[in-house]
């Protein structure tokens, strides 16, 4: 019988919204594995601004995304566009000691955070580039390993 998992995925909302496109083919992949938790990550409709219908505001999105994390099993994270809410949620995670993937893509020009490439270790905190026809096979390797 396949697992299915709670699955958080981190994508950059306020720091930039260039790479929506590619959020969306990671989503509708992970969708295979499971409930992705914050699919509106990857909604075009989304701008940098953000969730602004939320009533209470800021402080409304971080406890629900928190409480998300904290029921999440495995946290997904396209980490080409530099955002600290992605790096935020992610130093949570590590703390919650839950199973991290990390995707990079090196032709977006960027170079990855020291702090994120250099947490990778061979159980719980993984760190892969790609490209965009590599991802959804890089994500199926990642679920099938487990």
């Amino acid at each position: 019988m396949k697992m299915t998992f709670n699955i958080y995925f981190c994508g950059s909302i306020r720091g930039g919204r260039q790479d929506v496109e590619i959020y969306q083919k990671i989503v509708q992949k992970l969708q295979q594995y499971g409930k992705v938790l914050t699919e509106h990550v990857s909604c075009s409709g989304l701008s940098e601004k953000g969730e602004v219908a939320v009533p209470q505001g800021d402080k409304s999105i971080h406890d629900r995304d928190v409480a998300w994390l904290e029921e999440s099993d495995v946290i997904v994270a396209e980490v080409t566009q530099p955002s600290l809410g992605v790096g935020y949620e992610l130093g949570r995670a590590v703390a919650m000691n839950k199973k991290i993937l990390c995707l990079f893509c090196p032709s977006s020009g960027r170079v990855l955070s020291a702090m994120i490439r250099g947490a990778e270790n061979s159980t719980k905190f993984l760190v892969r580039d790609y490209t965009s026809e590599e991802v959804e096979g890089i994500i199926d390797e990642y679920f099938s390993s487990d």
